[in-house]
């Protein structure tokens, strides 16, 4: 239940929480709030019967990175807490080149950390943020479609009903590192193309 779901996010860390909205005394967006303010960093998962959109999109503008509608087999469940687990570790511990470290104008990502800055502020993304802005980073000149940017960060195959959780979390990613969001400078739409860095 609620209460019990937030005794367990406050004593413990988890390299994935799986999250479902309907909980007995309290609502499951209400613990993603707490987790978010508490500054915690796990991967969640939305599991949930609720299959709409409002929902979905609640979900991850509040910073969940996936979410699964029931009903769903457990083979699904399994490699989706599979690929962020892994995106997890990747996000949390430095990678063979500890001292490379790619910058954006005022943006600096160190890859050994998995720290992102601005301006020497550090920025707090989810898994799937820094994972969208390092593919990003790593291909300047390449225009990613939202099926390029879903295969390549989520590791799963394409379903055009996914295009909105991949908007979410670009509109998230930008949100944080833009001044403007109307005039982004550093990630741009090609309209009918995909998302590519800003020159």
């Amino acid at each position: 239940n609620y209460s019990q779901g937030l005794l367990k996010i406050e004593d413990y860390n988890y390299d994935c929480i799986l999250l479902d909205i309907m909980l007995p005394g309290g609502n499951g967006l209400m613990l993603l709030e707490e987790l978010k303010r508490m500054g915690k960093k796990e991967s969640v998962i939305i599991v949930s019967a609720k299959d709409s959109i409002d929902d979905k999109v609640a979900g991850l503008n509040l910073g969940a990175d996936d979410y699964l509608a029931k009903p769903f087999s457990s083979m699904e469940l399994l490699a989706r807490v599979g690929a962020l687990v892994r995106r997890y570790t990747e996000y949390h511990e430095p990678v063979m080149q500890s001292n490379q470290k790619i910058i954006l104008k005022d943006v600096v990502v160190d890859k050994a950390t998995s720290r992102v800055s601005k301006d020497g502020e550090e920025i707090i993304l989810t898994n799937i943020e820094y994972s969208i802005l390092l593919l990003l980073l790593e291909h300047p000149n390449k225009i990613f479609s939202i099926q390029n940017i879903y295969e390549s960060v989520w590791n799963e195959e394409y379903d055009y009903l996914m295009n909105s959780t991949v908007m979410v979390h670009i509109k998230n990613l930008r949100k944080k590192l833009e001044d403007d969001v109307k005039h982004p400078k550093y990630i741009k739409n090609i309209w009918g193309r995909g998302y590519c860095l800003a020159n």
